[in-house]
């Protein structure tokens, strides 16, 4: 199954800067284009899923809906475990985009690649809160991190 539709509730949050932005926008694009969701144990709710993203308590929410609507799952992780991946990843994006720039192809090589193992841990690590309340691939995961970013950096 998968996702279909994809809010970001980003009411109260600072408004984002342009970098911030973009960043959501594509990773809402690539994962409505490809992504993997499954809720398990839920074959009474197979999917497509429309899903919402908030901070509320200063807790994660995934409130999961079917395509008409009906309430499919809402599941509340703690921030906590995405704390310092979240701010590793920022710290190396400001890198990232100073270095766009300013430096050489080379340079920018070496920040970008160090973005992209920041990130593949920020995957792994939405996978392992998501275990046992829903299944998502590496891709999925990797959007769902970028997106969670985006909250973080407002919550």
């Amino acid at each position: 199954m998968r996702i279909s539709q994809i809010e970001i509730d980003d009411e109260g949050l600072p408004r984002p800067t342009p970098e911030i932005e973009q960043e959501r926008k594509v990773a809402i694009f690539d994962l409505l284009e490809d992504n993997s969701f499954v809720l398990p144990g839920r074959e009474d709710a197979p999917g497509p899923f429309r899903l919402l993203l908030a901070i509320r308590d200063k807790r994660l929410v995934f409130d999961v809906d079917t395509e008409d609507g009906a309430d499919a799952a809402e599941f509340h992780l703690s921030l906590s475990p995405f704390r310092q991946v979240v701010k590793d990843y920022w710290q190396i994006c400001e890198s990232y985009y100073d270095a766009v720039k300013r430096l050489p192809p080379s340079q920018i090589e070496a920040i970008d690649m160090a973005r992209r193992g920041i990130h593949n841990e920020g995957a792994r690590v939405v996978q392992e809160r998501l275990e046992g309340k829903a299944e998502v691939d590496t891709d999925t995961a990797r959007r769902l991190f970028t997106l969670i970013c985006v909250l973080h950096f407002g919550g």
